[in-house]
């Protein structure tokens, strides 16, 4: 699978960790930055990733700040971009299952590395569901266009 990611200074080595991951896994990852632990604006890399994610570069985003809050209002702001934020293995299955989820936010400063790696194999592995949810999808798709 091919996955943005990015983060910002708080996010760093949490995302580097996690991208070590998912390499490992056999997936296709492109780490958007930041590179360095400069103090640096979330924004700029959640853009980065909701962009790739929409424009279709990525099937899945991957943001990782201090909380994961930053990067998902962001992130969310990019029609087509379905950001969640997620500190536990149930609800990224569930975004994924019931909300089409496609750009995961973990905040380093919330969730440790071992679960974090939970978290990011449930996001990625998981389906959507369709069915009775895609209805509730396209609500939320259609709030983009007004």
């Amino acid at each position: 699978m091919k996955i943005a990611a990015g983060s910002d200074h708080a996010g760093l080595a949490l995302k580097r960790q996690l991208l070590e991951r998912l390499r490992a896994q056999g997936h296709e990852v492109n780490d958007l930055g930041t590179h360095d632990t400069q103090s640096c604006d979330y924004p700029d890399y959640a853009a980065l990733v909701a962009r790739a994610v929409a424009a279709g570069e990525a099937e899945r985003g991957l943001l990782v700040c201090g909380t994961g809050q930053g990067m998902a209002m962001a992130a969310n702001r990019v029609p087509g971009v379905r950001a969640a934020v997620c500190a536990d293995t149930f609800t990224a299955k569930a975004t994924r299952a019931h909300n089409d989820a496609n750009v995961l936010c973990i905040g380093e400063r919330v969730v440790g590395p071992g679960l974090a790696g939970d978290i990011v194999d449930a996001f990625v592995s998981g389906p959507y569901e369709g069915g009775r949810h895609a209805n509730r999808v396209a609500k939320v798709a259609a709030l983009e266009r007004r």
